[in-house]
């Protein structure tokens, strides 16, 4: 998968990426469909990852990660990675939301003053924790408490 764009790094060939983006962006794979990890929750895992060559972790915070979302995330699932409010990255809503609704990602409806009525992630029940097989454990949780779409909208409610 060609993860670069347009723009030319400093320093290096125009098909290289700095190391920290291509740990970002290999996080934001593996993210499961219908669930999000937050700028801080990637930056945090990133963190603690264990290097190859027993180097110890380097990384950044919740903004280094959004700035590698923003100029290399266009190749991965971007709508994965968010922001810990659950608002919708502003000026992508609408193309996030489309992404949502297909995946069954947990939303929550827009309060009265959202600028647009978008809905927002519904964040205790669609944040993952990177570990294999908490996606399972969603869908059964929401199919015991009989969560549902809730509505015409195609928003998912928190119960």
């Amino acid at each position: 998968m060609d993860r670069v764009t347009d723009e030319a790094l400093p320093g290096g060939p125009p098909d290289a990426l700095p190391e920290y983006a291509e740990r970002v962006l290999a996080v934001a794979e593996t993210i499961p469909p219908g669930r999000v990890m937050t700028y801080g929750d990637v930056a945090e895992w990133l963190a603690h990852e264990e290097q190859p060559d027993g180097r110890p972790a380097q990384g950044g915070g919740p903004r280094q990660v959004g700035r590698v979302m923003a100029l290399y995330g266009g190749a991965v699932p971007w709508w994965r990675v968010v922001r810990a409010d659950g608002v919708l990255l502003p000026g992508h809503e609408l193309r996030a939301l489309a992404h949502y609704r297909e995946e069954g990602t947990p939303l929550r409806p827009a309060g009265r003053a959202a600028e647009g009525n978008v809905p927002r992630i519904a964040m205790a029940r669609a944040r993952w924790d990177g570990r294999p097989g908490d996606d399972a454990a969603r869908s059964d949780a929401d199919a015991a408490s009989g969560a549902d779409s809730g509505g015409t909208d195609g928003v998912k409610r928190d119960t």
